[in-house]
């Protein structure tokens, strides 16, 4: 019987293991060649060029420059990448990506399916408005909606949805092309694209769902692998990708200098990496544009922006054109809530002295209330929807430790609409829903939060958590649970009665919808405040109805929260409206006649 090998021998055996995979990709490469000619499939995004299908690399180079606008064109499988990159250096670049593979003759399927929603193929204009929705939320190449019905090769491109089981939401999104039915690949491959689940989905395990169902659906074609590309610094992704059975191999792609890429090809400027989501936002769109940016001090989103003679320094949305008299008005809600009642705008019952007998005397009049500290942002020290005595003293010794002057006002029931101003012109309108977890009969509450705050850190840059303080153990028990017990599978719990980002609220876009009354009041507070950039925030039966009541107005609004609407593109129009293209001045002018 043979020894096993070890030490020097074990590793040059795995050595010429790696060499044969690696010859093998090649000649898996070199075999494309047989296949159909200069292939390209049509994604909606752009095009994916399969450059094993091309006999020059003169022709992949021309076919990367004939990419659309607002496109993103990748050339995949590109044996010799440095002789394609030598033919056009001023219009490509080598994507700084990793190519992962599963192996299919070898993949095992999930043991066990989701409940809480499922994976379909993609059927409606619905479908595909959602999916834009989520990509635009990645920041990733929207994909027009007739794509789906008049440009897409259904024999080549699969799109699949993941739907909530209960609401028929739409949680993300997956496409994959069967590279056999593309261009006769005698290699029988294929590959995903796309990958995107909503930052608000409130189940875990969509994306893997998603991979899963497509490399299944592949599996029953006969095809004998599943390829894709991740940025090479996606830790989460290649983990999951990891985990489903996915490995790195050696191939390359290639993409053209265009705006979209150029963080891949130029690299982050200085002190950008640390800046957070409603800083960066607003500093890419002045990049686009070509107006200089100067990092003040990224860790407190400080930044300059430098157009023709004008020099305008920021901290995220709020720019020297807010004054501090409307900073003032903001910063402190009695006085917010005194200005814009004078201008017309409906405001809650509020308390005026406050007592522990008064705010007794307060909540029998009004059976539920809210206390908040006058000062203060991002959702800290705010209780809702407070019944006894009891929770309205804790709640106010809670708020108390943010600020002195402590609000008690009545609690309109209904859902927390954010309003955003720019100019004095409404760009964007959304609900934001509290934080809520899903029960899967398993798990307890604390773990079930921990998850769903983990998601929602990755999918706000870091920006949304669920604390586990006493104003979510007081929701959590009003649903009947403590932080030990397991809610039954498919349960929705509500655990923050806020509706703050940063509390772990959920943001739902609703700016096609909202009624003019609700945008009158939106518009009717900024002009009060004289507040050119706001964010003002509404309690409203519906976002369809007139019904509502001001909540408060924030001066320093996260513009990185409205996605699809145009936010940060109307914020820098504001601060430079000679930086507008031409032919938009002319259509927006075309559009007010």
């Amino acid at each position: 019987m043979s020894e096993t090998p070890k030490g020097p021998r074990r590793r040059n055996q795995q050595h010429r293991l790696r060499r044969m995979r690696e010859e093998g990709l090649t000649a898996q490469v070199e075999k494309g060649r047989s296949a159909r000619s200069d292939s390209v499939v049509d994604c909606g995004w752009g095009r994916l060029i399969f450059g094993n299908t091309f006999d020059e690399p003169g022709a992949i180079a021309e076919a990367l420059r004939g990419e659309g606008d607002e496109q993103r064109d990748i050339a995949l499988y590109v044996k010799d990448p440095q002789v394609l990159l030598s033919l056009a250096p001023q219009d490509l670049f080598l994507d700084p990506s990793l190519t992962y593979r599963l192996n299919l003759a070898t993949y095992r399927p999930a043991s066990e399916r989701r409940s809480a929603f499922f994976v379909r193929q993609l059927t409606s204009r619905r479908d595909a408005e959602a999916i834009n929705v989520i990509l635009s939320a990645h920041g990733m190449v929207q994909i027009s909606p007739d794509y789906f019905w008049t440009r897409r090769d259904p024999r080549s491109v699969t799109a699949l949805v993941a739907e909530d089981a209960q609401t028929g939401e739409v949680l993300g999104f997956v496409m994959g092309v069967d590279h056999g039915r593309a261009f006769a690949d005698p290699a029988k491959g294929s590959s995903l694209w796309s990958l995107a689940v909503a930052p608000q989905a409130p189940h875990s395990g969509v994306g893997e769902s998603l991979t899963r169902r497509l490399a299944e659906i592949f599996m029953a074609r006969g095809v004998a692998y599943m390829d894709l590309s991740v940025l090479h610094d996606n830790k989460r992704a290649i983990a999951l990708y990891e985990k489903i059975g996915f490995r790195q191999v050696t191939i390359f792609a290639v993409k053209r200098k265009n705006p979209i890429n150029e963080k891949l090809f130029t690299g982050e400027a200085p002190g950008g990496a640390a800046l957070n989501p409603y800083a960066r936002i607003i500093v890419d769109e002045a990049r686009r544009r070509g107006i200089f940016v100067e990092i003040v001090d990224a860790e407190g989103g400080f930044f300059r922006l430098k157009h023709g003679g004008r020099s305008v320094v920021c901290r995220e949305s709020l720019s020297e054109f807010t004054t501090a008299v409307a900073m003032s008005i903001c910063d402190d809600k009695r006085t917010t809530r005194r200005i814009v009642e004078a201008a017309g705008v409906r405001v809650p019952a509020h308390l005026e002295e406050s007592t522990p007998e008064s705010r007794a005397d307060f909540l029998d009049a009004h059976d539920s209330v809210v206390v908040k500290p006058a000062r203060g942002e991002q959702g800290r020290g705010v209780s809702v929807g407070l019944k006894t005595p009891e929770d309205v003293e804790v709640a106010f010794a809670c708020a108390r430790e943010m600020c002195d002057d402590i609000v008690v006002e009545e609690c309109f029931e209904g859902e927390d609409l954010r309003i955003i101003v720019i100019d004095y012109k409404v760009v964007a309108a959304a609900l934001r829903r509290p934080a809520r977890v899903i029960g899967d009969g398993v798990s307890d509450m604390r773990k079930l939060i921990k998850a769903q705050s983990r998601r929602r850190s990755s999918a706000t840059g870091g920006e949304s958590a669920i604390p586990l303080d006493a104003e979510t153990e007081r929701c959590i028990a009003e649903a009947g649970y403590t932080m030990d017990q397991a809610p039954a599978d498919g349960e929705e719990v509500v655990v923050r009665r806020t509706a703050n980002l940063h509390t772990g609220g959920t943001i739902h876009d609703v700016t096609e919808r909202t009624h003019p009354a609700l945008i009158e009041a939106a518009l009717r507070t900024a002009r009060a405040i004289e507040i050119p950039v706001v964010g003002v925030d509404l309690m409203v039966k519906s976002p369809l109805g007139p019904e509502y009541v001001f909540i408060e107005a924030n001066e320093r609004p996260g513009l990185a929260n409205h996605e699809p609407q145009p936010t940060a593109e109307r914020f820098v129009d504001f601060l430079f409206p000679l930086s507008i293209p031409q032919s938009a001045r002319k259509l927006r002018r075309e559009a007010s006649l």
